[in-house]
């Protein structure tokens, strides 16, 4: 037994969960004293005294009335498209929750009599029925606190975003702290709710189960089938959301009609920040959430059937929990340090700072390991590994979670230097530029293709590494540890559409040129900073969908997956092209998308008299709509192509088949989304390199409207739908099959390989 027993560990976890959630509140009461309405008469000496601030006097308050009223445009238009998209997943969830019941109540017939347990024959365990019952509440729990996770980040986010524009008249610094704030309230309600629904289920589920400890985990993966389930509509309608909106505005703007990014009298400028709020914040957050709890019901599963769940030590089971308590608390501290104990006062701080919020939490995170390690685990136990009993010693996996959270930092810093424009790979593809289009977008592949090299080296060896160490559950938590500083890196990511979003309103409100540079500072961090997230969610997913295919092959009952055997090959080769065609059809959508609204956009400055002049108003709305009802339209299908994969390919070829399917999608999977993913950001931030004219070399090939540049806003162009929407997808596509297989192995073991029964 660890040496902390049911009763601490019973009280720990919702006490770090309550304590995130309680500081997540706190941030977000700073950051509303930051006020945006206007009462005329007790605000006046308050604005006045801001107004002299500047170095030019704007009428403060009309810029407050004009901020106020694009804030309050972008939220609605952000709600109302949630509130669209869930009205359509509520359907989903429903129509899945009774397959998921069906299928897994089909494997005993619906008997309600107990059974012998599936690796313990002597015991006894509830009935098939039951595990039909509880998977089908998981998943739609798992559903519904990952909808609620992304609601609650957009509307934080939309919330900020003005603000932060305000607090840019004071300062970067300022400015900073709004933006960082706000991610944070974010990071911390995701990693805390997900925590501690995760945790209320399993105590529910117990009161059921009881001792039954194989039955109940079997049916906490439900949990992550749901959680990753919405995070994949999400990611793809709110991905082609804000790109064909982005791509839209992007060409008629800026490209032909030579007026600059956020320009009010661009009709798609709203649904271009409403689309960042959609895609970048609502659909990260419900993508980290499902990737949380998909490690934690992985590791979770496979240590339900080792010696934990054999002799019942709860504290010992429930270590997944208490590493993501201690990186709840790790996390607060660490935000500190960027809020608190240092202050930024120059542009180019703003980078370094964010990237110490990784390191100090990483650091942080390996010393609260070992003490929970040594805490929780007994200092001996055995795993189960494919049938054999293994056995290993507590501090085995201290090293497992530690070399998942320093592979996770090592993709996140890889990550940045080829994204950021402080760096040789980014200056060489703006200098590219020079030559046109072409060579800009060949440097830009390229670029994109060698970045995948380190990350996949340092993935390779955490899972060595861990699979050594710890068989399946080594690995399991290793994606855990990788997703331990869950909080703090979502903060840094929700930060980049935050500052985004302030930088258009600074544009359309009218403000200064000094404003815009700051904003612009805050932004192109973000760019990187939202790059490293992507970095960190693909990383875990690898690790992840791992574990849970490690998680699979035991339910299913395989012995060995047979590289060379017919089945297993064929379930290879289709697999690892799953990926490809998935990108097809998110990028084809947004091209589509777009293409509707460059006509939009165009037959609005062709056909409003005084729009170019800006005598009159756009019709932002119909853009609005436009995007709307293209991403719902177009998010179903290759939705569909990841629900319905594993469902055919089990069912019809059996499980061997299905695990080649698995292994060939994680392998081509992991290697197309980092790719896609760097190459965009690298376009976008070579595009801000020469925009921002900060060195002599960026100076040389500017300014906006020269022929570089447009060749720059090409490549930008051609990788937003990369980097926004294919790229983050992906990892989506890898953790959404190998849990959906593992949820329905009992049925595929069952009745699958119904095509090879025939034969």
């Amino acid at each position: 037994m660890g040496m902390m027993g049911e009763t601490l560990t019973q009280i720990l976890i919702p006490t770090a969960a309550l304590a995130g959630i309680g500081f997540a509140l706190l941030q977000w009461f700073l950051v509303s004293k930051v006020k945006v309405s206007v009462q005329p008469a007790k605000q006046k000496g308050f604005t006045e005294r801001l107004i002299e601030d500047e170095e030019e006097s704007v009428d403060g308050h009309g810029v407050l009335v004009k901020c106020a009223e694009i804030q309050n445009a972008i939220s609605v238009g952000a709600t109302s498209f949630l509130f669209t998209q869930y009205k359509y997943l509520s359907i989903f969830m429903m129509v899945f929750g009774a397959i998921i019941f069906l299928f897994l109540g089909s494997v005993k017939g619906f008997s309600i009599k107990s059974e012998p347990c599936t690796y313990n024959k002597e015991n006894i365990c509830k009935p098939a029925l039951a595990n039909a019952i509880f998977s089908t509440i998981a998943f739609l729990l798992g559903a519904l606190t990952s909808v609620l996770s992304g609601f609650l980040g957009m509307k934080i986010a939309t919330y900020a975003n003005a603000r932060t524009t305000l607090e840019a008249r004071k300062g970067v610094g300022k400015a900073f702290i709004t933006a960082f704030r706000s991610g944070a309230v974010m990071g911390f309600l995701l990693a805390a709710n997900g925590l501690l629904v995760l945790y209320i289920t399993i105590n529910l589920f117990r009161l059921y189960y009881g001792d039954d400890w194989e039955g109940l985990y079997e049916s906490i993966t439900g949990y992550g089938l749901g959680g990753s389930s919405m995070a994949l509509f999400g990611r793809v309608g709110g991905g082609i959301y804000t790109k064909a909106a982005d791509v839209g505005a992007d060409l008629v703007g800026k490209v032909e009609r030579n007026i600059p990014e956020d320009d009010p009298r661009n009709p798609a400028v709203i649904a271009d920040n409403v689309g960042d709020n959609v895609g970048d914040i609502a659909g990260m957050g419900s993508d980290l959430f499902g990737s949380y709890a998909e490690s934690s019901c992985a590791a979770l599963f496979v240590a339900s059937i080792s010696s934990f769940g054999i002799e019942h030590d709860f504290s010992a089971m429930s270590y997944p929990l208490i590493i993501s308590s201690m990186g709840i608390v790790v996390c607060m501290i660490t935000t500190l340090f960027a809020t608190d104990l240092f202050e930024i006062k120059n542009v180019n701080e703003i980078e370094p700072s964010l990237k110490r919020q990784l390191l100090i939490s990483t650091i942080l995170m390996t010393a609260g390991t070992s003490v929970v390690t040594l805490l929780s685990l007994p200092s001996e136990f055995t795993l189960y590994n494919f049938g054999k009993e293994m056995t290993v010693k507590n501090w085995y996996i201290f090293i497992c979670v530690s070399i998942g959270l320093w592979a996770g930092l090592s993709i996140g810093y890889t990550t940045e230097y080829y994204t950021s424009n402080a760096y040789s790979p980014v200056q060489d593809v703006a200098d590219s530029c020079r030559t046109g289009a072409a060579t800009n977008v060949i440097f830009g592949l390229a670029l994109g293709y060698k970045s995948v090299i380190i990350p996949i080296f340092a993935i390779a060896i955490s899972i060595y590494v861990s699979f050594s160490l710890g068989a399946m559950y080594g690995i399991a938590v290793a994606a855990l540890g990788m997703l331990s500083t869950l909080a703090t890196g979502l903060a840094i990511d929700a930060y980049g559409p935050i500052s985004d979003n302030a930088g258009g309103i600074a544009e359309m409100a009218g403000m200064s040129h000094k404003i815009r540079e700051r904003t612009d500072a805050l932004d192109a961090a973000g760019n990187t900073t939202a790059a490293i997230g992507k970095g960190f969610a693909i990383g875990s997913a690898a690790l992840v969908s791992l574990a849970l295919f490690g998680a699979f092959v035991s339910r299913a009952g395989i012995k060995a997956v047979d590289v060379l055997s017919p089945k297993v090959f064929i379930g290879l080769i289709v697999g690892a092209m799953l990926p490809y065609w998935f990108s097809a059809m998110t990028m084809k959508s947004v091209g589509t998308a777009a293409l509707k609204m460059v006509e939009e956009v165009r037959r609005q400055f062709n056909t409003i008299p005084g729009l170019m002049e800006g005598r009159a108003k756009p019709d932002y709305a119909n853009c609005v709509k436009i995007s709307t009802d293209a991403s719902l339209k177009e998010m179903i299908p290759p939705g569909a192509l990841v629900m319905l994969t594993p469902l055919i390919a089990g069912t019809l070829f059996g499980v061997e088949t299905l695990a080649g399917v698995l292994a060939g999608s994680l392998v081509s999977g992991v290697q197309v989304a980092i790719s896609a993913s760097n190459t965009g950001g690298a376009w976008d931030n070579a595009k801000k390199y020469i925009e921002a004219g900060a060195t002599e070399h960026a100076r040389l090939l500017g300014p906006k409207g020269s022929d570089p540049h447009k060749a720059a806003v090409i490549g930008d162009t051609i990788g937003d739908p990369l980097k926004d929407t294919s790229g983050p997808s992906l990892n989506i596509l890898i953790k959404l099959m190998a849990v959906e297989s593992l949820v329905f192995a009992p049925f595929f073991a069952t009745h699958g390989g119904l095509l090879f029964k025939w034969l």
